[in-house]
């Protein structure tokens, strides 16, 4: 019995997968469950059409996502922290402040998207990579300056 599995299935098949499995298998668990559906000749159309679908809105967020990152190729931030004598910020520089900085330049960046090389504990230049889309990382300069 094929079937089109709706979601990831462990040692089975990822989602919108066409698998074969064992009649019971499939009635007694993976229907009921909602797991998968029969695939039939109407159920494969309708996969075809969403994974077109799917393509298609991955192709504009991934130009998106090229846009903003041509953006930023020229930007360097300054963020400002308390920092004693020996340079040594009291805490740690975190995404957070990264995001509010890129905020000031006009771009709106989730803060969830922001990775360090380094983390940022002393005054001194840092690099965040921002993670726009899983296939575009751009790295942008900062500077860390005592306040």
């Amino acid at each position: 019995m094929e079937v089109i599995l709706k979601q990831d299935i462990k040692n089975l098949g990822d989602k919108d997968d066409v698998v074969t499995v064992k009649p019971g298998y499939g009635r007694n668990y993976l229907f009921p469950k909602g797991y998968a559906v029969l695939a039939t000749e109407s159920a494969r159309k309708v996969l075809a059409e969403n994974l077109k679908q799917a393509a298609f809105k991955q192709e504009k967020i991934r130009k998106d996502a090229d846009a903003i990152a041509a953006r930023l190729e020229g930007v360097t931030l300054t963020i400002g922290a308390k920092a004693g004598e020996t340079g040594k910020i009291f805490g740690a520089i975190n995404t957070i402040q990264v995001a509010d900085a890129l905020k000031k330049e006009g771009f709106d960046v989730d803060r969830r998207r922001i990775t360090f090389d380094q983390d940022p504990k002393f005054v001194g230049d840092y690099t965040a990579i921002i993670n726009l889309h899983k296939e575009v990382k751009v790295q942008v300069p900062f500077t860390v300056v005592a306040e």
